[in-house]
This record gives structure tokens, sequence and C-alpha cells, in this order.
């Protein structure tokens, strides 16, 4: 039997190395498949981190551009409110002698005179003494309230239970 067991030890002992061997094998596998995937998601990072700065400066230029269109745009604009001042210079100054024109033809400066010549020779106590008056309203009359009517008292009656009265159940024909 020693044999047999000696035997059966070898043969354990053969399986746990192959077994122990196969668990090393596998390990280095999965450590360099672990190493193979870690550089390809850095790799991957690294992809996505240079894409999104190339992104981020593709969208600055694109803003710097249209910054500049609109800056030129302002410009632009400015330029043209300061030539339109510009020209309205000149019309309001035409606007201004065709209104004295107007005045003039229509007689109404004489009249503006002549009221202002009116005002002067009122003395000024005058002046106001007369908004004074016609501002002033007369005095109303207070009306009399009359006082409320009395209601007449009403007498009540309580009201009364009637009886009830029973009828006897009628009897009903089979």
């Amino acid at each position: 039997m020693t044999k047999e067991l000696t035997q059966i030890e070898q043969t354990i002992e053969k399986t746990r190395e192959q077994f122990v061997d196969a668990a090393k094998r596998a390990t280095k596998e999965l450590d360099l498949q672990r190493m193979r995937l870690k550089t390809e998601i850095d790799r991957a990072n690294a992809r996505a981190t240079r894409t999104r700065t190339e992104l981020q400066k593709g969208a600055e230029r694109e803003l710097k551009k249209q910054f500049r269109g609109l800056e030129k745009a302002l410009e632009g604009a400015r330029k043209d409110a300061a030539r339109f001042r510009d020209d309205l210079v000149p019309v309001m100054n035409n606007l201004v002698s065709a209104r004295n024109h107007l005045a003039h033809a229509l007689r109404i400066d004489k009249a503006l005179a002549s009221v202002q010549r009116e005002l002067k020779r009122r003395p000024a106590e005058e002046r106001v003494k007369a908004k004074v008056t016609a501002k002033k309203t007369p005095a109303r009359k207070k009306a009399v309230r009359k006082a409320p009517a009395r209601k007449k008292a009403v007498l009540k009656t309580p009201a009364t239970k009637k009886p009830v009265v029973k009828q006897p159940p009628t009897e009903k024909a089979a």
C-alpha cells in the first residue's frame, strides 16, 4: 500500500504543480491583457484630449472671426451715424429758417409781440390777483341729512305643532 500511496502522492504533487503552472500562466496573460488595455485607454484619453483642445481652438478662431466681423459692422454703423449727424445740421438750419419765414408770413410774430406787450403793461401784482381770483370756486352748501325712518315692531306668534294623527292600516282585498 505504500507504493500506491507514494504513487498517489506523486500524482497529487504533479497535478498541484500543473495547477500552479497553469495559474501562473493565466495570471501572466491577464497581466499582459491588463497592460495592453491600460495603454489603449491612455492612448484613447490622449486622443480625446487632443481632439478637445483642437475643437476649442477651432471654436475660438471662429469666435474671433465673428467678433472681428461684428467690430467692423459696429465701426461702419458709427461712421454712418456720424455722417447722418453731419447731414442733419444743414437740414435743421433750413427747418429753423423755414419756421421763421412761416411765422412771419402768417403774422404770428406780430400777434405774439402784441400779447407780450400787453403782459408787460399789466403790473405783476394784478396778474397774480387775476390768476388767484380766476381759480377760486364758490363754496357749496352742505347737504342736510335726514334721520332714517324707523320700522314698526311686528309681534310674532310662536308656531304651534299640529298633532299627528295615525290612521289605521287599510286591509287589502285578496
